[in-house]
């Protein structure tokens, strides 16, 4: 059962330009389980997507085929129209669910943005000067240059998320994968943190891919919804895919959906 829960004030979804990620028939099996059958949907530059589904649908399964960290036993992914390869995975940053981290141990905000330069071809091309200038321009990105000097095990969720984007961002990636950022959060830590996304989506052209297990936070700025269910996945405009037919079909049995000030329940049927 998906929740319903308040839509963040945020911007209006906004039309997208161009494709940059594509999975085309994307099935994964696992430990001789099929997870996943033929998955098919793309994303364009600067859109927009929420990963919506029940947990243990899949949801990370997928970001870890697009990161390239889980071979796909059928179908291909395709990053700028090109197969994934160690070349074009730059182009992806990638912000897992949560950080773990002694509140005792000496790391700062700013530290952990500037492992996001590390080992990547960026943090090579700058002196010592601009990488500090480059982690205190992603930490402002995302709102969080006030405490870039506080410990991150001392930071409350919000902030640690804002970190974590912070850290991805560095490295200039044409698409933030995102998962699970909104569990466990507060209610105004989540809106907050969708709006910085939302802004991220809009004003800088970045694809965002973030999964969840509730849709109405996102509503307010999403484009398009890949909703995962029984291995499967419908891709496409909110409206047309979260409806009691379309997830009836999905998941194999009788849901409703019901949609309420702005809110959408999601609850299995009789």
């Amino acid at each position: 059962m998906i929740t319903p829960q308040s839509s963040p004030p945020a911007a209006a979804p906004h039309a997208p330009r161009g494709d940059l990620l594509t999975l085309d028939g994307i099935g994964v099996r696992l430990g001789g389980r099929q997870v996943l059958c033929d998955v098919s949907f793309s994303l364009a530059k600067g859109e927009f997507t929420g990963i919506i589904g029940p947990n243990g649908a899949g949801k990370t399964t997928l970001l870890r085929v697009i990161l390239g960290l889980i071979e796909p036993s059928g179908g291909r992914v395709l990053v700028d129209g090109t197969p994934l390869h160690n070349k074009n995975k730059s182009a992806i940053g990638y912000v897992p669910q949560k950080l773990v981290i002694d509140p005792d141990m000496p790391l700062r905000a700013r530290d952990v943005v500037s492992l996001g330069l590390d080992g990547h071809k960026l943090g090579f091309a700058f002196p010592s000067r601009q990488r500090r200038e480059l982690v205190l321009e992603a930490l402002a990105g995302v709102g969080a240059l006030a405490y870039a000097d506080a410990r991150v095990g001392e930071l409350s969720g919000g902030e640690q998320q804002r970190v974590l984007i912070a850290h991805a961002l560095i490295s200039r990636p044409k698409l933030l994968l995102l998962d699970e950022p909104l569990a466990n959060l507060d209610l105004r830590s989540e809106q907050e943190i969708v709006a910085v996304l939302g802004k991220l989506a809009r004003e800088h052209e970045i694809s965002v891919l973030l999964s969840a297990h509730d849709m109405n936070p996102l509503l307010g700025v999403m484009d398009k919804v890949v909703y995962v269910a029984n291995g499967h996945a419908a891709a496409g405009p909110a409206d047309e895919v979260v409806t009691s037919e379309g997830l009836t079909e999905l998941y194999g049995h009788t849901v409703d959906v019901v949609r309420l000030h702005g809110r959408v329940l999601v609850v299995a049927g009789e």
